[in-house]
């Protein structure tokens, strides 16, 4: 049998052919325990090069993998409808549809008015300045024991316009930098749809790989546990976006059928607050009721007042409840401390990912709850001791 394939092998060799590969298992290549740690070592170093040299790669894997959560929850909604081969291309044609009206539309319209905005931004600052002055006034003129100090007004003025206008110049910078760099932002964005599409076509392959390194005792736990994780930041990140979606075109609308300038960008600004639970809508209306004050009336700010608390409520009672509730199962306490330490320990970032970690671990924190169990002591096993009950 070995000069036969030999012989092959050589006259694979003579006549240019293919060679010839027996067929079975492959030869195992032995190496110590040391030499494998070593090479472990070795390539999760060379990896961590690899990612710090292109950090793009991390960055469009993370939101392959968040756009994938994201796309899940209308995918998994349409799927009730009719077959998912046909929700997902739907969806991400809507997703598409979407960015190409935000490049095309959007962005430019919210360039125009953050630049107008950053040149009235001194007029803004100078009224808030007299209805401070004003307010200490009446103050001053009452028998009330409330005393503002001198230089508490122009201190208040002048940290908030150098606060607004660094936001205002460096949003602009960041929205011509997009439309700019277009061709890596556009490599970045197919990157990250091309994940997203292929997790959200080829779930079962992902799982199944999720589940090989998994040892075989502990697959059904680590299945369910996949699933609560799909779930629970599916639930949340869509319904999330559906709800930040949802805040910013009815205020924006709202504020435009009332004649309060800036509707668009205020519209932009509430959508971004509403990503903080419970400070976002107080956060998000504040700078429409200024505004429609100071260059409109006091009637429309009070109108202003009206319309915001109705989408509070709107969402707060309708939407978050029916649409979130079921992803984290916290006591809103816990959330809201959960946001205040996100905020203090990564500041913004720490703020929009502090309700997913805390998702995550409502999930993990289930899962050990139900499985882990500590072991017996050697005097509590039965037949340990005194021996069974009334023996002897």
């Amino acid at each position: 049998m070995k000069e036969k394939d030999s012989k092959r092998r050589r006259g694979a060799r003579v006549s240019g052919r293919r060679p010839y590969v027996p067929k079975g298992d492959p030869t195992p290549i032995y190496v110590s325990r040391r030499a494998a740690l070593v090479f472990g070592i070795v390539g999760a170093v060379l990896l961590a090069l690899l990612l710090y040299a292109a950090p793009i790669i991390p960055t469009v894997a993370f939101g392959g993998v968040t756009l994938a959560l994201i796309l899940s929850y209308p995918v998994g909604a349409m799927s009730r409808i009719i077959p998912r081969g046909l929700a997902i291309p739907i969806t991400v044609l809507a997703l598409l549809g979407a960015v190409v009206l935000a490049f095309v539309v959007l962005i430019p319209l919210l360039i125009r008015q953050l630049s107008n905005f950053d040149l009235i931004t001194p007029e803004i600052i100078n009224s808030a300045n007299d209805l401070i002055m004003g307010v200490s006034g009446f103050f001053e003129n009452t028998d009330l024991p409330v005393v503002i100090p001198d230089n508490f007004a122009s201190n208040l003025v002048n940290d908030l316009l150098e606060r607004t206008q660094e936001l205002v110049e460096r949003t602009i910078r960041g929205l011509f930098g997009i439309v700019s760099s277009a061709f890596s932002v556009g490599i970045a964005l197919f990157g990250i749809l091309f994940v997203a599409v292929y997790l959200l076509v080829d779930v079962r392959k992902a799982k199944a790989a999720y589940l090989k390194i998994v040892p075989a005792r502990y697959r059904r736990d680590a299945s369910g546990l996949w699933d609560s994780f799909g779930l629970s930041l599916s639930r949340y990140l869509g319904g999330l976006l559906f709800i930040v979606v949802i805040q910013g075109v009815l205020s924006g609308f709202a504020l435009y059928l009332l004649g309060v300038p800036y509707f668009l960008i205020l519209g932009a600004w509430v959508s971004l607050t509403a990503i903080i639970p419970y400070l976002g809508a107080f956060l998000g209306g504040i700078p429409a009721v200024v505004i429609a004050l100071i260059f409109t009336s006091p009637t429309t700010a009070v109108l202003t007042v009206i319309v915001y608390i109705a989408i509070q409520q709107l969402e707060g009672n309708l939407l978050t409840p029916r649409i979130q509730g079921r992803a984290v199962q916290v006591h809103p306490i816990i959330v809201l401390f959960a946001v205040i330490g996100g905020g203090q320990l990564a500041g913004l970032v720490g703020i929009l990912f502090a309700v997913p970690a805390l998702a995550v671990v409502k999930v993990s924190i289930d899962f050990l709850r139900a499985r882990v169990r500590t072991k017996p002591e050697e005097s509590e096993k039965p037949g340990v001791g005194g021996g069974e009950p009334g023996a002897g």
